[in-house]
């Protein structure tokens, strides 16, 4: 076991002292701020202060009704459309009936939208975890590695469990500056306002707090997928350049070829990686595509991550060690 970690601390020093990492922390950091201050900006006009349109809610959420309400009145409407209106009139009916504004313009709301930042996140953890193995072929220092008395599978391991401790660590970046930068351009006020959801034909209120937890958790699942893909792709080819751009294309084009093939009635789209790596729409009581479950997506991706486990370790572990490659 000491010898273990010893590895593993050797690969957090690989990471953590490239100049490469420590740009990707501040642009990770650069790019919240920069978030937050057009965000805030874009909705009130200034940087500080509550945004006006917080005052007339009401009466906006009543003008979305109606207009929502008119377009179901149209024929030959799109059945996830449909069941998209019924479900949002709901919802800001609810807010109506029972006094609760939207969190738009309040720190809950912020949260919720640098939920998208994550997507940084795994660009930044793929291009970590390509270069991790296959860096090491490039550098000639393989061998070095290899003549040691740790196993190839401690190595491996060491690198593996370095890369998911550099994403956990962007991931509280992102969450403490986000959170930072909501308090002070938002302020702490709605802090016990409820997260809205529909569920089985009704809405359900439930903890805001909670739901920002989940939602983070949530992107985790995506990118422990990603981040595993890219270290499979580094450790079979060797090529640092071929794990980053493949991850990188499969990771921003992966839900549009889903939507594609879904549109093409596709039956087997359902089974592909990118149909299940997003577990959020089960938490907002839908489902990515007809036919899935929250248990059929944890299956799904559970076989794909033994698999991508299964080559590296099995490919690592056989192969002759060639420096240079």
């Amino acid at each position: 076991m000491p010898n273990f970690l010893r590895l593993l601390q050797n690969e957090n020093m690989k990471i953590y002292r490239r100049t490469g990492t420590l740009a990707m922390i501040g642009i990770l950091i650069l790019v919240t701020i920069a978030f937050a201050s057009i965000t805030k900006y874009d909705e009130s006009g200034y940087l500080f202060g509550a945004p006006t349109k917080q005052n007339n809610w009401q009466t906006e959420l009543q003008q979305q009704i109606t207009h929502d309400k008119q377009s179901l009145q149209e024929e030959d409407l799109p059945k996830p459309y449909l069941d998209s209106l019924k479900e949002q009139i709901a919802l800001n009916q609810y807010r109506l009936d029972h006094d609760i504004s939207p969190n738009e313009g309040t720190l809950w709301g912020f949260m919720v939208n640098t939920d998208s930042l994550t997507a940084l996140i795994v660009l930044f953890t793929i291009i970590v975890a390509s270069i991790s193995v296959a860096g090491e072929f490039t550098w000639g220092t393989i061998k070095l590695l290899m003549i040691r008395s740790s196993t190839r599978s401690k190595i491996l391991l060491s690198k593996y469990l370095a890369t998911l401790g550099f994403a956990v660590s962007m991931l509280i970046v992102l969450f403490l500056f986000s959170l930072t930068c909501g308090a002070l351009l938002y302020g702490v006020g709605n802090l016990s306002s409820p997260y809205l959801v529909y569920e089985h034909g009704g809405v359900v209120e439930k903890s805001m707090v909670l739901h920002i937890f989940t939602l983070y958790g949530l992107r985790c699942v995506s990118l422990l997928m990603m981040v595993t893909f890219a270290f499979m792709i580094s450790t079979v080819f060797r090529s640092s350049s071929l794990a980053i751009g493949l991850s990188i294309f499969l990771t921003f084009t992966g839900n549009t070829i889903v939507g594609i093939l879904s549109g093409m009635n596709v039956s087997w789209a359902k089974y592909i990686l990118f149909a299940n790596i997003d577990l959020t729409p089960y938490f907002q009581g839908s489902a990515p595509l007809e036919g899935m479950s929250l248990s059929f997506s944890i299956i799904v991706l559970s076989i794909y991550y033994l698999i991508f486990m299964a080559l590296t370790w099995i490919l690592f572990n056989k192969r002759d060690i060639v420096s240079g490659d």
